[in-house]
C-alpha cells in the first residue's frame, strides 16, 4: 500500500496554482496568431516530423514558394499529385528536389515552363542522361546557359554548346569551362563574336585552374584587344613585346604584365608608379618586389585613392571604371591571397601588410607559437583565417575571445565566418553563454543538445532575433516557448519554429487550419 501511495502525485496549494498557471499559459500560447503565417508554413513544409496526410494538405498552399515540394521524403504518389496540381511554385521547387526520381525529372524536362526545366540543371550530377539530352537542345536560352555553366554535365554533351546559336551561351561555356577539351577551347578562342573570345581568354574564369592558350593561337590573342589581357601571362617577353604591353592604353593589360613571372626589374619599377592603382597592386603582390618598393606602393595606393576625384556625370565608361578600380585598390591590397607567402609563411607572420599575414595564416605548416600569434592578430581577417586553418590548435579561451571580438559589420570580407561553425565549445561553456551579455555567444548556447529547458526557455524570450531563431528547433525547448515563437515578430524566428520537429501534431493541425488548409 505504501508503495502504491508513493506513486500518487502530491497536491498542495502551490502546485495547484502552478498547474493552473501552466494551463493558462498554454491557452495563451495556443491563442497566439502568427504574425508571419506564410513563413511559419514554409517552416512547416520542411518540418521532418510533419505527418504524410498533412504534407498533402500543403499541396494546396499558394502563398509561399512551394517549399513542400523540396521535401526529401516525398513518395511517388505525392509527386504525382504535385504534377497534377500543375502549380508553378510547386513544380519549380520539385525540379530543385535532389531526391526526385529519374522518371519525374524526365517528365519535367518536357514541361512547358522554361523556369521549371532550368531548375532541373541544379542537380545535373545525378540526373539521367535522357533528361540532359532533352535540355541541351532546349528552346529556352536560360536552360542551355545553365547547362553551359554546369561542371557536372557530361563533357560530350556540354561540348555541343560551343556551336550554340546564341553567343551568350558560348561565352558562358568559355567562362565556366576553362578546362574544356582543346578542340572546344580552340573553337571558342576563335569565335567570330568578341564577347565569346573575351570569355575564352580572360583574366577571370568561374573555375580554376586557368587554362593555357594553344601556343599557335597566342600571337592572334595578343593582337586582339578583347583577348590581349588574358594572353599576357603566356607571352614571351622579348623587347618589342614588353615595350608594346607596357605602353598599352588598357590598364588591365598593364596589370597582367605586372604579374608576369619574367618581368625584368626595370619594367617592374616603372609599373610600380603606374597611373592605374590596380597595376601598382599587382607589383605589390610580386615575390621579387623589394620591400622598400612594396611599402611605397602601399602608401601611395592609400594616398592616391583618397585624393581621387569623383567622375563627372557625363564621364565615359572607361573613366568611371578607372575611378572605381582606384577606389577599390586599398581594399584589394587587404584581400590579396598570395600563394608564395602561404608556401613559406614564417618570414611574413609579422608583416606590416594584412594580406601577407592572412596568406601566412592560411598555411597548415606553421609552428604552434606562430599560430598563437596570428590567432591574436589585431586584424580580424588574420585571426579568422588562422582559426579556420587550424581550429584544433585554438584553445577555449582563444576561441571565446575570437567570437567575442567578431564584428561582421566592420569588414564585409569576414561575413563567411558567420555562416560556418568553425570553433566548437564544450557544454559547460555553451551553458555559460546562455546568460552572457553578448548576443552572439547566447546564440551559440543551443548547440548543446542537452541544454536545460529553463535555459532554452530564457533564450526563447531573448530580445535578439538571432538568439530566438537558434533555440527555436531545440529538443529541450518547453512547448509554450515554442508556440510563442510561432507568433514571433521576426519572420526568420517564426519559420524556424514552424520547422521544429518537436512541434506536436495537434499544433501542426491547428496551423494548417489557420491557413485554410
Amino acid at each position: 500500500m505504501a508503495s502504491t501511495l508513493s506513486k500518487r502525485p502530491s497536491w498542495s496549494p502551490d502546485s495547484v496554482v502552478q498547474k493552473s498557471a501552466w494551463h493558462a499559459g498554454r491557452m495563451d500560447a495556443d491563442a497566439l496568431t502568427p504574425v508571419h503565417l506564410d513563413k511559419v508554413m514554409d517552416g512547416l513544409a520542411m518540418n521532418s516530423a510533419l505527418p504524410a496526410p498533412m504534407v498533402r494538405r500543403l499541396f494546396a498552399w499558394r502563398r509561399g514558394m512551394g517549399e513542400v515540394a523540396k521535401r526529401p521524403d516525398l513518395t511517388e504518389d505525392m509527386i504525382a499529385e504535385i504534377l497534377a496540381v500543375d502549380d508553378h511554385g510547386l513544380l519549380h521547387s520539385l525540379a530543385l528536389n535532389d531526391r526526385l526520381p529519374d522518371q519525374f525529372r524526365i517528365r519535367l524536362a518536357a514541361h512547358r515552363e522554361g523556369a521549371v526545366r532550368a531548375a532541373l540543371v541544379v542537380h545535373a550530377a545525378t540526373a539521367p542522361r535522357e533528361m540532359l539530352e532533352q535540355l541541351i537542345i532546349d528552346p529556352d536560352p536560360r536552360v542551355r546557359e545553365y547547362l553551359a555553366q554546369g561542371h557536372q554535365i557530361p563533357p560530350d554533351l556540354r561540348s555541343r554548346l560551343a556551336a550554340d546559336s546564341d553567343p551568350s551561351i558560348r561565352a558562358a561555356l568559355a567562362k565556366h569551362w576553362p578546362q574544356a577539351p582543346e578542340a572546344v577551347r580552340r573553337i571558342l578562342l576563335t569565335d567570330p563574336e568578341a564577347k565569346v573570345r573575351a570569355a575564352a581568354c580572360s583574366t577571370y574564369y568561374a573555375r580554376l585552374p586557368h587554362p593555357t592558350p594553344p601556343s599557335d593561337l597566342l600571337p592572334a590573342l595578343l593582337a586582339d584587344p578583347v583577348t590581349r589581357a588574358g594572353a599576357v601571362m603566356h607571352a614571351v617577353l622579348d623587347a618589342d613585346t614588353l615595350r608594346r604591353l607596357a605602353a598599352d592604353p588598357d590598364s588591365e593589360v598593364r596589370a597582367e604584365l605586372a604579374r608576369h613571372p619574367d618581368l625584368p626589374p626595370s619594367a617592374r619599377e616603372a609599373l610600380a608608379v603606374d597611373p592605374a592603382l590596380t597595376v601598382r597592386v599587382k607589383v605589390f603582390a610580386r615575390p621579387d618586389t623589394p620591400e622598400v618598393v612594396r611599402a611605397q606602393i602601399h602608401a601611395s595606393v592609400h594616398e592616391l585613392s583618397r585624393s581621387t576625384a569623383d567622375p563627372e556625370d557625363d564621364a565615359d565608361d572607361e573613366t568611371v571604371l578607372q575611378w572605381f578600380q582606384n577606389e577599390f585598390a586599398p581594399t584589394e591590397l587587404r584581400i590579396l591571397r598570395l600563394p608564395w607567402v602561404t608556401a613559406d609563411p614564417l618570414p611574413h607572420i609579422d608583416s606590416p601588410f594584412v594580406s601577407f599575414r592572412v596568406s601566412a595564416a592560411a598555411s597548415k605548416t606553421l609552428p604552434a607559437n606562430a599560430v598563437a600569434r596570428l590567432l591574436d592578430d589585431e586584424e580580424e581577417m588574420v585571426r579568422l583565417t588562422m582559426a579556420h586553418t587550424a581550429p584544433h590548435l585554438v584553445d577555449l579561451a582563444t576561441a571565446e575571445s575570437i567570437e567575442r571580438r567578431y564584428e561582421p559589420r566592420r569588414d564585409k570580407f569576414t561575413f563567411w565566418w558567420d555562416k560556418e561553425e568553425v570553433l566548437t565549445f564544450p557544454p559547460t561553456a555553451l551553458r555559460r553563454f546562455a546568460t552572457d551579455p553578448e548576443p552572439r555567444l547566447r546564440s551559440f548556447a543551443p548547440r548543446d543538445p542537452n541544454l536545460p529547458p529553463e535555459l532554452a526557455a530564457k533564450l526563447a524570450a531573448d530580445p535578439e532575433d538571432r538568439v530566438r531563431r537558434a533555440v527555436a528547433p531545440h529538443r529541450n525547448l518547453p512547448l509554450q516557448s515554442l508556440l510563442r515563437l510561432l507568433a514571433d515578430p521576426s519572420e526568420h524566428v517564426a519559420e524556424a519554429a514552424g520547422a521544429s520537429p518537436f512541434l506536436p501534431c495537434e499544433h501542426m493541425e491547428s496551423l494548417l487550419n489557420r491557413a485554410g488548409l
